[in-house]
């Protein structure tokens, strides 16, 4: 098993109760909870998002739902689905498809559904395709306290 050094860095920092859990290998968040055998409602899927002027944004959704980007362009900014080069650039300890959905400590702002808010826990990519991190839902927002919630979902 594996985690990207930011997060695990930053879950000992904030002595985070979490467990590292394993799985077969995955391509989706979505497939990362079936084979994990969790509920998807329950599994933190992250979609970058950018402006084309160097802004980035982490939207954070069930990994059984799909993003509603007309949700997220409200107000000035343009938001279109980030370049595959720049999630390599954002996320240089992570694997490709496989970033935690905890964009605060990367740098980004962040968006969270608020059909997250309400599980008691909650699963999340840790870097790589064959870990999950799961932790009380409040850790989670412990790491993220300058996340917005905002309805994101289709």
């Amino acid at each position: 098993m594996h985690m990207a050094q930011t997060l695990e860095r930053n879950l000992q920092r904030a002595h985070c109760q979490y467990e590292l859990l394993a799985h077969d290998i995955t391509a989706t968040s979505l497939e990362s909870a079936r084979k994990a055998g969790i509920p998807a409602a329950r599994m933190a899927k992250s979609v970058i998002l950018d402006d084309r002027r160097g802004h980035y944004l982490m939207a954070v959704l069930p990994a059984n739902r799909q993003l509603d980007l007309s949700k997220v362009r409200k107000g000035p900014r343009r938001w279109q689905l980030s370049g595959e080069q720049a999630l390599a650039r954002l996320f240089k300890d992570c694997q490709r498809g496989a970033v935690p959905a905890i964009g605060e400590l990367y740098g980004l702002d962040m968006l969270i559904d608020p059909m997250l808010v309400g599980q008691q826990d909650i699963y999340l990519e840790a870097g790589d395709h064959e870990s999950l991190v799961h932790m009380p839902v409040d850790e989670f927002f412990r790491l993220v306290p300058n996340a917005e919630i905002r309805e994101l979902c289709a």
